[in-house]
């Protein structure tokens, strides 16, 4: 797909020299463009980890100080109160986590739900997941296809059996045959401790809690360090701003899903573990790729030049 983008920009007559593609795994093209001198910024969508990597190369290269921009994951959050539809919560969170395959940077990972509505909103989980149908994402009546590699596979395999011993899966749905399949996963945590960072995958872990107690809850996520997206259910705008102040976002999200943000609609990125900013899409993303510099003349010291004073 990129290179087919690539080749449609050139169409369009952008010049070949100005947009290159080189394809290849991060360990070998990205590392070796992060240490080339002529590389005069970067910018990288990928994992937190990565992102300090690449931070720390670009501090010890002998050349100029160079910008980094840096869109990373997160520890994405719902928080739903009592007043919020159920089905409403239910469809959103289904989407936000399992959509993708939960390959999304603002996927949903992490649902707070009221302790009075819990029970009822886990069954309603439980049977909106039996409904999902896993195939090939080329098809237009699938809805969770393939996560991208066997090593993604294998990181989320070993995930879950950490939680088969520490936590309590709900439910995982079986996968078809053959590819890189794995069953979308619900996991009801019963401590914040039980998870420390992103698992990037169709995995969505649920926790209980009182409402009336978001500055607690939420200042005990914020202390994770990530601030990405963030999902808020209810029909009380005064819960809203609660949740918004204890847990502060680049993106927040008010009784809707929590991914597929429209670049220069919704201006995307984070703070934090979660990116450096500027927002993909805002209005100050295109100037990061600028170097700003200012011309001063005094038109005195030129003996009032009629060219000068026109400046």
């Amino acid at each position: 797909m990129a290179f087919e983008a690539i080749r449609l920009f050139q169409k369009a007559g952008l010049p070949g020299d100005a947009l290159q593609l080189l394809p290849g795994r991060g360990e070998t093209v990205g590392a070796a463009l992060c240490n080339d001198l002529r590389v005069s910024g970067v910018c990288f969508t990928g994992g937190t980890d990565t992102a300090r990597l690449i931070n720390k190369s670009l501090a010890n290269r002998d050349g100029p100080i160079i910008p980094l921009i840096a869109e990373t994951g997160g520890l994405n959050a719902m928080f739903v109160d009592t007043t919020a539809l159920r089905e409403q919560v239910i469809d959103d969170m289904i989407i936000s986590a399992f959509g993708s395959a939960g390959q999304r940077c603002s996927a949903l990972r992490l649902a707070f739900i009221p302790n009075d509505t819990a029970d009822m909103l886990i069954e309603g989980l439980k049977g909106a997941m039996d409904e999902l149908s896993l195939g090939d994402p080329g098809l237009p009546d699938t809805d969770v296809g393939p996560v991208i590699d066997a090593d993604a596979h294998g990181i989320l395999t070993k995930y879950m059996k950490r939680m088969d011993a520490e936590a309590k899966v709900l439910k995982r749905l079986d996968t078809p045959s053959g590819g890189h399949f794995f069953g979308p996963a619900l996991i009801e945590l019963s401590s914040l401790d039980q998870i420390n960072r992103e698992t990037f995958g169709p995995v969505l872990h649920i926790m209980r809690y009182d409402p009336d107690n978001i500055a607690e809850v939420g200042a005990a996520l914020k202390a994770k360090g990530y601030g990405l997206t963030l999902g808020i259910h209810s029909r009380l705008e005064s819960f809203a701003d609660d949740v918004k102040a204890a847990f502060p976002v680049g993106n927040t999200y008010v009784n809707r899903t929590m991914i597929g943000a429209v670049v220069g609609v919704q201006p995307f990125g984070g703070e934090g573990l979660s990116g450096t900013g500027p927002k993909a899409g805002g209005p100050h993303y295109l100037h990061r790729f600028a170097n700003e510099r200012v011309v001063t003349v005094n038109i005195t010291a030129q003996g009032g030049d009629p060219e000068l004073l026109s400046l």
